[in-house]
């Protein structure tokens, strides 16, 4: 015999007992029937605010208000009866209590959460299961209403918690999602570029077998000759050798920044804000990576773009792993998309500028800007088009056929948007320039000094 079945039928009994004792009125029942239908229909987490608002208000001509407590301790007010739904929430002091509270015509309910979830979603403040509060309004309430509204605010915390852990997972499902997307375009597509590198080692070995083949077949050995064909295989074999440890140590730089635990435990990209030399550790890297393949497409480089002298670097905590990502993905959109232009003096050119510029008070007064510049020669985009080249999957019109998913540039958003910076996409003579600011907080200069 199934033994949970008398465990339940004992809980289903004790809960017949308790209600008889609860003596709810049929307006209360209908409260409460109204809210477990309702909280079921209304699957959004800020319809299910306005319902716990307006169930006191229109069964019993309460006004109320709906309170969450954060991990910091503090309250924000989430919705009203009067005024609907705080979006965003609005901060406020209230006391934090975990039993009822009368503080003149202001009722203060309390309530917690499921025990059994608190490790989906813990609850991070001193009052530990305190999910929030609803306040009450009415000159007096009776010791049968008062007791009706906790259990009205219990089932709210319950249900809450519910959608608490039901939007938790749908965040976590489309970082997943998201995740996969960005691996297969920052990881996977690029790695394709081993293949190249390898028929080129390939090739080399081929080349040095055949050199050793000659070298016992020649009857007469010319030393000098030999000699300056291996020491030109040997620069080719180093070359080759570079390339594939670069791209070996930028994949695993990649791999470790989009793969850390803590992504997956939040749901969201976590930043480890590390102070790094941005100009060396973050743009150099990512393009001596690029350099080769620039050369092969004819792209020339000029690195003079920007108001902030080359010999002056800036120490700036960012994440290094992922801020990389964001330079390869805009360095691979100039390999693909940059197009030759003529310049003043009518020559043909094809090249790639990059650099930075402080931008005074851009962030609000004393709060000044870093703007990164990446800008390639071509045709400029049409207004329409840059007002959603970061958007997720879109792609222009100019892609003549090129390979890509549209991921890119919104990668870099979201990236710099996590920084606390901006976007953008301005055209300029001769070309595009895509760019970000940062806030320039407190950085210092390679000499030492605080800026």
């Amino acid at each position: 015999m199934d033994t949970g079945l008398e465990t339940i039928k004992e809980r289903l009994l004790a809960k017949r007992k308790q209600y008889d004792e609860y003596a709810f009125t049929k307006e209360q029942l209908y409260a409460l029937w109204a809210f477990f239908d309702l909280a079921q229909e209304f699957a959004s987490i800020k319809n299910f605010y306005r319902l716990c608002v307006l169930i006191p208000k229109d069964f019993f001509n309460c006004e109320s208000f709906l309170y969450l407590v954060k991990e910091d301790n503090s309250t924000e007010l989430m919705a009203s009866s009067e005024k609907g739904l705080f979006d965003p929430p609005k901060k406020v002091n209230i006391p934090l209590t975990k039993k009822y509270l009368k503080d003149n015509s202001r009722h203060f309910f309390p309530f917690i959460g499921n025990r059994k979830l608190l490790n989906l979603i813990p609850v991070n403040h001193k009052e530990k299961d305190l999910l929030g509060i609803l306040e009450i309004i009415a000159d007096s309430l009776s010791p049968q209403e008062v007791f009706f509204f906790q259990k009205y605010a219990n089932r709210i915390g319950y249900s809450l918690h519910i959608k608490l852990v039901i939007d938790q997972i749908l965040e976590h499902i489309r970082f997943v999602n998201d995740l996969v997307a960005d691996i297969e375009h920052n990881i996977i597509i690029p790695n394709m570029y081993y293949r190249y590198l390898y028929k080129q080692l390939h090739k080399k070995i081929d080349q040095l077998n055949q050199l050793i083949s000659n070298l016992s077949k020649e009857e007469s050995f010319n030393l000098k000759k030999f000699r300056k064909d291996l020491e030109v295989l040997y620069e080719e074999l180093l070359s080759s050798y570079q390339q594939i440890e670069k791209h070996y140590e930028n994949n695993s730089l990649f791999l470790e920044s989009l793969l850390r635990q803590e992504h997956f435990k939040e749901g969201r990209f976590v930043l480890r804000r590390k102070p790094c030399r941005f100009a060396k550790e973050v743009i150099e890297t990512q393009l001596e990576r690029y350099r080769k393949r620039f050369e092969q497409a004819g792209i020339t480089i000029d690195n003079r773009l920007g108001g902030v002298p080359e010999d002056e670097e800036f120490i700036i905590a960012v994440d290094v792993g992922l801020l990389s990502q964001v330079y390869a993905n805009l360095f691979s959109n100039t390999l693909k998309y940059a197009q030759e232009v003529t310049d003043e003096k009518g020559k043909k050119v094809k090249f790639i500028s990059f650099g930075r510029e402080i931008i005074s008070d851009y962030f609000g007064p004393g709060r000044d800007g870093i703007k990164f510049n990446v800008f390639s020669t071509g045709p400029h985009l049409s207004p329409e088009e840059a007002k959603k080249l970061f958007e997720e999957g879109w792609r222009g019109k100019n892609t003549n056929g090129k390979p890509g998913s549209g991921r890119g540039l919104y990668f870099v958003r979201k990236i710099i948007e996590l920084h606390g910076g901006v976007v953008g996409y301005e055209p300029t003579p001769m070309g595009n320039n895509f760019y970000f600011i940062l806030p320039l907080k407190a950085v210092r200069h390679t000499n030492g000094e605080l800026n």
